[in-house]
């Protein structure tokens, strides 16, 4: 139920991931919209030029796209993003981790070991080597925000969701302690985002059968979003935040 102000982010550079679609890309057309400067990361190099167009479109500030696959990226390759978003803004005010790795639900016996690997890169490990790499800014900034996203199988797991459930738990589990470390810092704040079933791509791919238009969509999901990166929730951190009501 919260309406954020229309310039809420404005002077702010906000770094997404995932950022080519689905919830990702609805967010990032969220944060431009309310006056940030995003910075789009994702596979699909072609998917985040149609995301910078349509922010430009709009009126909003010019974009960048850096195209990584967090399965592969490397320490030094993280660091070279937060390098790049240096020198072209000189500063970071937030990163939301919206990117996931899905694989096909299965019985956690039959998962291979390098389907484990790839999945617990992109799910677990890349959100918080990103951090890392951008934490110096993320420190330097007046008032800053990093936003975990989760999924509701870590509350409830059920057959045939470990691949998803267990690195976003460890995820979970370092974000709390992320959030008591950074305690020093008041102007630094994390937390975990639940989104809920929606109408995304990821929930087509887990949910064939399911009709996209059964479920609330992306856009309806922002003002959680925009809660968490914008200045009202300044003081709150290690929280875990439903973008909808669930059950």
């Amino acid at each position: 139920h919260y309406t954020p102000a229309a310039d809420l982010l404005a002077d702010r550079v906000i770094l997404v991931t995932g950022a080519g679609r689905g919830l990702g890309r609805a967010a990032a057309l969220a944060f431009a919209r309310h006056g940030a400067t995003v910075v789009l990361l994702g596979r699909d190099i072609d998917r985040l030029e149609a995301v910078c167009e349509e922010i430009e479109c709009g009126g909003g500030a010019t974009p960048a796209a850096i195209a990584t696959d967090l399965a592969t990226t490397t320490a030094r390759q993280f660091d070279a993003i937060a390098g790049s978003i240096t020198q072209a803004h000189g500063r970071l005010d937030g990163i939301l981790h919206s990117a996931v790795r899905l694989e096909k639900l299965m019985a956690a016996e039959m998962v291979e070991i390098d389907a484990w690997t790839e999945t617990l890169r992109v799910n677990f490990i890349a959100p918080l080597a990103l951090t890392r790499a951008c934490l110096p800014l993320l420190k330097r900034a007046p008032d800053a925000a990093v936003v975990y996203t989760s999924d509701s199988h870590v509350a409830r797991p059920t057959a045939f969701w470990a691949p998803v459930a267990a690195p976003k738990s460890a995820l979970l589990a370092a974000m709390a302690a992320q959030a008591d470390e950074w305690s020093q810092w008041p102007h630094l704040r994390v937390n975990v985002i639940v989104p809920g079933p929606v109408g995304s791509p990821a929930r087509a791919f887990t949910h064939p059968g399911q009709s996209p238009a059964s479920l609330p969509q992306p856009d309806a999901l922002m003002p959680a979003y925009l809660y968490l990166m914008g200045p009202d929730s300044r003081g709150m951190s290690g929280r875990v935040i439903p973008a909808q009501d669930q059950p």
